[in-house]
């Protein structure tokens, strides 16, 4: 009898992943027919505006005059300011076969929406395939698009920060982390284990702000020698890069003590916690400010497996996303006269 309902409950289970599947499918289709013809109105709206008067007010009415018409024929959903959506959305992407090689059909309208409005191309595009691959929720997407996530990860990617521009690592690490979901004052001065217990109250969404292929391990591990044991606050091990990474809080500015000390605690970790098949542990150390000059001429500067970022427990500004944008466009110029006929290759 026993093995009977054994054998039932697998039938019921592949019944559901057959069910699951082929919902999984029709969204998809579904979706994707949705944004093909939103892309086909917003195209043939702009074909229309270009036969008739060049004027602001001849788009204004046109788009009024089509909401009423679409109305009274399709029901709701064809609002004026959704017709300018479906514009913005030709308009920004002018080939659908390009806006589809970015992503695929599990990004809704929703999706599309917040993306279409970023200016840049390259930080649109990023946005795409990251919310595609990583199957971000509309929430999620809105909140890294306001934390400046793209930017945050261009942003560390120069020898500045000890990491080379193309490494394999550089997609994985960001400065500064933003931590606006911990509720916390921005002076945690004196209080790293206050800051180390709001981030395991709150670990799923600092796995999120950390990226892909990060898992928790532990906090607190010892990690021993003959004579002393060490305690790292933070370990993750992440599975796209195949190594651990060991995170180090700081609620104070960045020292050299704690360069070394992080130094030591990777060492130590290769040494006596890295499998076989595991890749060089990766150290972070997250701490409250930082000064570029010691980043720089510490061993960081020129370590593959160190890395030291600023922590925030508020979401940027506008004027600290414009600073972002800044030093994205310089260290690219840095590296263009650094390697001029890379740059035309």
């Amino acid at each position: 009898m026993g093995n009977k309902l054994s054998s039932q409950q697998g039938f019921f289970e592949d019944i559901a992943k057959i069910l699951h599947s082929g919902r999984s499918q029709a969204y998809q289709a579904v979706n994707s027919a949705m944004i093909n013809t939103y892309w086909q109105l917003g195209q043939r709206i702009v074909e229309e505006e270009q036969r008739g008067e060049v004027r602001a007010e001849y788009g204004k009415a046109l788009i009024s005059n089509l909401s009423r018409y679409l109305g009274d024929n399709f029901g709701k959903g064809f609002s004026a300011a959704n017709l300018w959506n479906f514009r913005q959305f030709y308009v920004t992407f002018p080939s659908l076969e390009e806006f589809s090689t970015h992503c695929v059909g599990n990004l809704s309208w929703s999706h599309v929406r917040l993306i279409m409005r970023l200016e840049s191309a390259a930080e649109r595009n990023y946005y795409l395939q990251e919310a595609s691959s990583q199957n971000w929720s509309t929430r999620l997407l809105e909140r890294h698009i306001k934390s400046g996530y793209y930017r945050r990860v261009l942003a560390h990617q120069g020898p500045l920060n000890g990491v080379l521009p193309g490494s394999s690592v550089a997609p994985f690490i960001k400065d500064p982390y933003v931590l606006e979901f911990l509720g916390l004052p921005e002076d945690l001065t004196g209080k790293e284990s206050q800051l180390e217990q709001s981030l395991i109250n709150h670990l799923q969404t600092f796995l999120l702000e950390l990226g892909k292929g990060f898992s928790f391990v532990a906090r607190q591990m010892r990690i021993s020698t003959e004579t002393s044991h060490f305690y790292v606050d933070l370990v993750f091990y992440n599975y796209l890069l195949k190594c651990f990474v060991v995170v180090d809080l700081k609620a104070e500015k960045l020292t050299h003590q704690d360069i070394g000390q992080m130094d030591m605690y990777v060492r130590m970790f290769d040494d006596l916690k890295r499998g076989e098949d595991d890749n060089p542990t990766l150290g972070i150390i997250l701490c409250a400010d930082k000064d570029e000059t010691l980043v720089h001429y510490s061993v960081v500067s020129e370590s593959q497996q160190l890395f030291a970022s600023k922590y925030q427990t508020l979401l940027p500004t506008e004027e600290e996303l414009a600073a972002m944008l800044e030093q994205e466009t310089a260290k690219r110029l840095d590296d263009r006269q650094a390697d001029p006929a890379g740059d035309k290759a």
